[in-house]
């Protein structure tokens, strides 16, 4: 009997384990994330713009302006304000939050 019980139950969790998964698309943003936290979205308009055209880092905000092939630490803040600029030309390429 204890063997018919095991065997059913061992089944029962491979037949569970096979169900398939539904897959709703990417995960949600958690509140207060995202560009309007670090205000990525205020300096979208400087892509394609050389860094000399940016404004002074406004006080108690936090930026890194570095170039896209340039080694930053892979620490993400969220009230961090990236934007990335081509090396040699010093066009902006990318504004994000991390």
């Amino acid at each position: 009997m204890k063997v018919l019980s095991m065997s059913l139950a061992a089944a029962s969790l491979l037949a569970v384990a096979c169900a398939p998964v539904v897959d709703d698309g990417p995960a949600p943003t958690p509140p207060g994330d995202g560009p309007g936290q670090c205000r990525a979205d205020q300096y979208q308009r400087y892509i394609g713009r050389n860094r000399s055209e940016l404004p002074p880092r406004p006080t108690n905000e936090v930026w890194r302006v570095t170039c896209t092939t340039c080694p930053v630490t892979m620490d993400y803040n969220p009230a961090r304000l990236n934007i990335l600029f081509e090396e040699s030309t010093g066009v902006i390429r990318e504004v994000k939050c991390g």
